[in-house]
């Protein structure tokens, strides 16, 4: 009996479509939703963005459709948190106290002085009452914003004098992941559309 497409999984599925010189439906919009996701794009159609759908370019190179198409598969697991385990969670929750989060503003995140002079990443804490924070964490997901929010301080600020569980912490670890990895990845994805 033949395995079906989505027997195979989304990797075997693209060296399929690949060698066959195949694009499925879902692979253009993977494509389009890479392309949206640029810095750059976003910058470029800012004004047109706010007024009218978005303009798609499309590259006539199958090795850059392929490379946004992946790019974009990479940020759809993130974003739906799949495939995220305990070992990918870098940021800690440390401190003795009750879980209630507090006030949560600008001055909720303190910036940790770097390590060495060749540390790159801003790291701080994110303190959510007197004696409990959450640590390693990164400025760029701190301020990372979708469209009109950040999403870090959004989630805390919506839970003020709300006690945090075990998962609510996990979670919230989970979300400073994804919007990690989601910035690397829209310069990944960036530097492709620079070059187109």
């Amino acid at each position: 009996m033949a395995l079906t497409v989505k027997e195979w999984g989304y990797e075997k599925r693209i060296i399929m479509l690949k060698e066959n010189n195949l694009v499925s439906p879902e692979n253009i919009l993977d494509y389009i939703y890479a392309v949206l996701h640029s810095p750059t794009y976003r910058e470029t159609y800012k004004e047109f963005l706010k007024i009218d759908f978005p303009r798609v370019p499309f590259t006539d190179s199958q090795e850059i459709f392929w490379k946004m198409s992946e790019l974009w598969y990479r940020l759809r697991q993130l974003h739906l948190m799949e495939d995220i385990s305990r070992a990918d969670l870098t940021t800690g929750y440390l401190g003795n106290g009750d879980n209630t989060v507090g006030t949560i503003n600008a001055k909720s995140y303190d910036l940790i002085p770097a390590l060495s002079s060749q540390e790159r990443e801003k790291i701080g804490r994110v303190i959510i009452n007197d004696t409990q924070y959450f640590d390693n964490v990164p400025l760029v997901a701190w301020e990372f914003y979708i469209w009109w929010y950040q999403p870090a301080q959004k989630r805390l600020k919506d839970r003020k004098d709300t006690t945090l569980s075990y998962e609510d912490v996990t979670h919230y670890q989970k979300i400073i992941h994804i919007l990690t990895k989601t910035s690397e990845i829209m310069g990944e994805i960036d530097e492709i559309w620079s070059s187109m």
